[in-house]
């Protein structure tokens, strides 16, 4: 019998979670001084964060871009996978949440090695191709700029380079050919344009929780 693509069951993400010890002292003060700052409790999870570092290990990548800042809560889990001369540059539209991103680095240790650029992502992108091109980019921002994120991305790529994008199967309702919220479908879109375009070899892996997500892993052909 073939395996589900994913597995809602609490009792299994729980079992993950304490097996694997996701997320450690460093990462809990920055979730913690998120929430005290009042930001959206929309940063990634635990398990999540550490896809993410292990990813960025996998991937051997040392120049990385960040799509979605927040408090830089994955921003540090992705240096962190990038080892001691990894850089990041990380784009956020919020110059408060910006702030509480730069200490969560100072704090995590990687402060030289994380640049914050605050303003619209479709305008930030394009001025980061003097640095490129990037063994890495994450997309974890507003859903229905993704397409748009991801043709930026891919002009700061290389062949080999792992772009990664969060929040793509929002419990199952990518499954409605149309979605009653906006960014199930933006996210159902940009599924599908990630699988027809013949630049990148692309899949989703299962995020496990109290609901059904995915993060997708493509690689520049």
């Amino acid at each position: 019998m073939n395996k589900p693509f994913g597995n809602n069951d609490p009792k299994l993400s729980d079992y993950v979670a304490r097996v694997y010890a996701p997320e450690d002292e460093v990462l809990a003060e920055i979730r913690k001084r998120s929430a005290a700052a009042g930001l959206p409790d929309i940063q990634v999870a635990a398990l999540d964060a550490q896809h993410l570092e292990v990813l960025a290990r996998a991937a051997g990548a040392r120049k990385a871009v960040e799509v979605g800042t927040l408090g830089g809560y994955s921003g540090v889990a992705l240096l962190r996978g990038m080892g001691p001369d990894g850089e990041l540059d990380t784009i956020e539209l919020s110059e408060r949440h910006a702030e509480v991103a730069r200490e969560s680095f100072r704090r995590a240790g990687v402060g030289a090695r994380a640049r914050v650029h605050v303003g619209l992502a479709g305008e930030v992108l394009p001025k980061l191709a003097a640095r490129g091109p990037f063994d890495l980019v994450f997309i974890d921002a507003d859903k229905p700029g993704y397409p748009r994120y991801l043709d930026l991305s891919l002009q700061l790529s290389r062949p080999g380079t792992v772009i990664l994008a969060d929040n793509l199967i929002r419990d199952g309702s990518v499954l409605d050919e149309m979605p009653a919220e906006d960014n199930a479908r933006a996210a159902r879109a940009f599924n599908a344009k990630l699988a027809a375009d013949g630049r990148l070899e692309s899949i989703i892996i299962p995020v496990l929780g109290k609901k059904v997500d995915g993060m997708s892993i493509s690689i520049v052909t």
